[in-house]
């Protein structure tokens, strides 16, 4: 299974890099997106010069995908990656971490663009679709 980071898919909607064609080679019933996202996407919509394009495209996903919660898994997950991070002095971004913890707690491989920070969580899988 395969997790949307916010920039993958940011880069689906604006038709950028590889992305595309990545989904159209992956079954959508392994393709998933993270609740964090979500709330990536629906800050970035109400900061938008275009908001009903946005919408679009959240929906369109919503309707594609399915959306794994930050349950409890994923909460303590989020945790270690947090403490991890911390004690080794390269921490991530607080949605990053959530995102992250989300991934490890359901055996995801993370699809991002942001390699260099999520690269740094112990255990994480991270591909980045956008060039390849």
């Amino acid at each position: 299974m395969v997790l949307l980071d916010t920039n993958t898919l940011i880069y689906f909607f604006k038709q950028q890099g590889q992305v595309a064609r990545h989904l159209r080679d992956t079954p959508a019933s392994e393709v998933a997106i993270p609740s964090v996202v979500l709330f990536e996407l629906e800050y970035g919509l109400l900061r938008s010069n275009r908001p009903e394009a946005q919408r679009q495209g959240i929906a369109a996903v919503l309707s594609a995908y399915r959306v794994l919660d930050l349950d409890h898994a994923s909460s303590k997950a989020a945790a270690r990656v947090k403490y991890t991070l911390e004690q080794a002095g390269t921490p991530i971004g607080h949605c990053d971490q959530l995102i992250a913890g989300i991934a490890l707690a359901h055996q995801c491989t993370l699809i991002t663009r942001n390699t260099r920070e999520f690269g740094r969580v112990p255990g994480l899988a991270v591909q980045d679709w956008f060039e390849t």
